[in-house]
């Protein structure tokens, strides 16, 4: 087998990469690591200085006497995340790694052994609900999915749940939290049945990124209206109130789901970005500067800058390479799909109710960024409700402070507030309200 020249065989996948860059601080190879570094990493961390963090762990714990077998999770952007656990004479340590498409580390940390899983949040009661696995779409790209239905007899509503941006699995697996998995739980607990499937960017993540012209459109919404469909099938679920939730780009990319599929009951929208994703990028960037110059550099910003500023360059085609893009990991044929669609003036002229759900400590998307864009665009609409959670952030988890990415590690559950706010606005408010347009839309056909 050809080796290239870090003596990794090249198209391997995140694990085995992860698994070579543990080898090489075992074997104190420290130069060819940094020849992994992308641009980014490159700029805050150095051969040397990953050297003697790595020295100071080994004083610790003792020498390495066993490499694990990794761990490898979907993170924002397309990264893999890729936790690769070390054994030593006296303990350990678990190596940290976002890890690229093309195998480069966008991200490297020691961190300590793992200790925690994911664990069912107080809020699901597993004896009302039961799960099986089910097959979303057909022929090569088909993933598989989990449908979770409420015991007990009667019609019920229904939910599909899409995921943020990057290769996530059903659950939006990150660590020891499954945030798609609390949701899912919570809300069949209180009498909804919820389909939560594996984006295609997970299961078929080469196949299809490397298409040509693949676009937000392609990653999303052929599979959202295969599970819409899906669920409306299943006998216990009234199929005029199957509504379709999205976080973060799941939410932005919802509205045009609704728009493929009229028979979606209405929007579930937590965290969704409305700011163009490039402008944002910028402004996350400008933040995680301001809180720690180790996170992201000042030449980070700048290219982060130059890179936006091309999204809206005339020059933008569908031939522009991902690396000269911000994050450097969609092809400039998703971003001409970003930059062509507004999801809240799509979301304006659909006559489905909507909840838009914001998190007050947000920093990758804002109360004053992003959920004034949703309600200004949403004034108008009477069967439109907003909430703002002033303790949670991204992902929907209580804290206090400054939101930092390191907050995402611990084990943590979805705000509990925040389930039963979208069972109650599912179950009570709106099936009102979903019946009658239903009828309405029955009349004028």
């Amino acid at each position: 087998m050809r080796m290239d020249v870090m003596g990794m065989a090249p198209g391997i996948g995140p694990g085995a990469t992860g698994v070579g860059v543990a080898e090489m601080a075992r074997d104190g190879r420290f130069a060819e690591i940094e020849d992994l570094f992308a641009p980014p990493l490159r700029a805050v961390v150095t051969a040397e200085r990953l050297q003697a963090a790595w020295a100071a762990e080994v004083g610790r714990h003792g020498s390495v006497s066993a490499i694990g077998e990794p761990q490898s999770e979907p993170r924002e952007a397309g990264l893999v995340r890729v936790s690769v656990p070390v054994t030593c004479e006296h303990g350990g340590l678990i190596m940290v790694m976002s890890v690229d498409h093309a195998g480069m580390l966008h991200g490297l940390r020691l961190a300590p052994a793992a200790t925690t899983s994911w664990t069912p949040p107080p809020y699901a009661v597993p004896k009302r609900f039961g799960e099986r696995e089910v097959t979303i779409g057909a022929g090569p790209l088909a993933v598989s999915g989990t449908l979770s239905l409420p015991r007990g007899r009667g019609s019920r509503p229904g939910i599909v749940l899409l995921s943020g941006g990057g290769p996530f699995d059903r659950d939006a697996t990150s660590g020891p939290n499954k945030p798609l998995k609390d949701l899912a739980w919570g809300l069949a607990s209180r009498g909804v049945a919820v389909l939560r499937f594996d984006k295609v960017t997970h299961t078929h993540n080469s196949q299809v990124t490397n298409a040509p012209d693949f676009t937000m459109t392609d990653e999303y919404v052929p599979h959202a209206v295969a599970a819409v469909r899906l669920l409306q099938d299943q006998s216990s679920v009234d199929p005029t109130r199957v509504f379709v939730l999205g976080h973060s780009m799941g939410g932005k990319v919802a509205p045009r789901v609704a728009t493929a599929d009229a028979s979606v009951a209405g929007l579930v929208i937590l965290a969704g970005d409305a700011q163009p994703m490039h402008q944002s990028a910028v402004r996350v960037a400008h933040y995680l500067a301001s809180l720690d110059s180790s996170l992201i550099t000042d030449a980070d910003v700048e290219a982060i800058t130059r890179q936006a500023a091309m999204v809206d360059s005339p020059h933008l085609s569908s031939a522009t390479p991902a690396a000269e893009l911000p994050l450097g990991l969609w092809p400039g044929s998703y971003w001409l799909d970003l930059r062509g669609y507004d999801p809240v003036s799509t979301a304006a002229v659909l006559d489905k109710p909507m909840l838009v759900l914001q998190g007050g400590r947000d920093y990758q998307v804002t109360v004053e960024d992003d959920l004034s864009r949703w309600r200004a665009g949403l004034a108008h609409r009477p069967d439109v409700t907003i909430r703002v959670y002033a303790a949670d952030d991204h992902l929907f988890f209580s804290g206090t402070g400054p939101s930092t990415p390191a907050e995402y590690e611990p084990a943590q559950h979805v705000d509990p507030v925040v389930i039963a706010d979208i069972a109650e606005w599912l179950t009570a408010g709106q099936g009102k309200i979903t019946r009658f347009l239903s009828s309405l839309r029955r009349l004028k056909n």
